[in-house]
């Protein structure tokens, strides 16, 4: 694993195609990701086209994205611009790094001084548990949700797709301490994978949201870069081809909405994040 501290011009990017529904800004405090998904979208991105390090083996720290947070959000305070961060689109808030670096509980602890209108944490990291009291504090100040990916209860599957990436059941853990703390919760079905019929079961009284996101709408480019990366192979190989359907997310809407009051699902490019 290649890691290296950068110093990043800037932090806050405007918000743009999928996160163009009613975010401002994205917020990643690191470059590149440890957990190195064999779907994940970023890998058809510029950032890891051009690089010789393949995907999974370089982290970028941003040494001054605390520092970067404050002035920028200071100077959009001082035009009078809303500020509805998603935190991370392009990498992971909780990289392994993160343990020992703190540059996203440095960001949060900016935060409780200079908060954002509304925070969306999306993460696959238990990590994220270590920092519950920044963000008690942090939702008396303005809206926070924290997003756990949990794209399948099966951890065979997740071996698979995502073999480095933190266990299910951990992540589950960890999304039922967050809720309990009183902090609204989502599990982020992103992308759908293969599940078992109890799904909706364990996520039930632990998360106040639902979200739905597929291969074929999800990955930015209405799924061109998911066969790409070779997905449509990679589900027949493993026997899972009825699950890669344009359609899936229909079929596990209707199945999640059995289970939940309808106004708790949303599926991806319907319906706004901040609905």
């Amino acid at each position: 694993m290649e890691i290296k501290e950068i110093i990043a011009k800037k932090i806050l990017t405007e918000a743009k195609g999928y996160l163009d529904v009613g975010f401002t800004h994205s917020l990643n405090p690191y470059s590149g990701c440890a957990f190195s998904c064999s779907y994940c979208y970023v890998r058809e991105m510029p950032i890891q086209r051009f690089k010789e390090i393949p995907w999974g083996e370089w982290v970028d720290i941003k040494t001054n994205a605390a520092e970067n947070y404050r002035d920028e959000i200071i100077k959009l305070r001082r035009r009078n611009k809303p500020v509805n961060l998603f935190m991370s689109s392009a990498t992971d808030p909780y990289q392994p790094i993160e343990r020992k670096v703190n540059i996203t509980r440095g960001i949060l602890e900016e935060m409780i001084e200079y908060p954002p209108d509304f925070l969306h944490i999306q993460t696959r990291s238990p990590l994220i548990s270590r920092d519950i009291d920044l963000l008690v504090k942090l939702k008396e100040k303005c809206t926070v949700l924290v997003s756990m990916t949990i794209e399948t209860d099966r951890e065979d599957v997740k071996q698979i797709f995502s073999p480095y990436a933190p266990g299910i059941k951990l992540r589950l853990k960890v999304l039922k301490e967050i809720h309990s703390a009183g902090i609204t919760t989502q599990a982020s079905i992103s992308p759908v994978l293969p599940f078992t019929p109890e799904f909706p079961i364990v996520l039930k009284r632990i998360v106040d949201h639902i979200w739905i996101d597929t291969l074929s709408i999800g990955d930015g480019a209405m799924g061109k870069r998911s066969e790409r990366l070779g997905m449509p192979r990679m589900f027949e190989e493993h026997g899972f081809s009825k699950w890669y359907r344009k359609d899936i997310h229909v079929a596990v809407e209707k199945y999640f909405k059995k289970h939940f009051p309808i106004e708790m699902v949303r599926v991806s490019k319907q319906e706004a994040f901040l609905n």
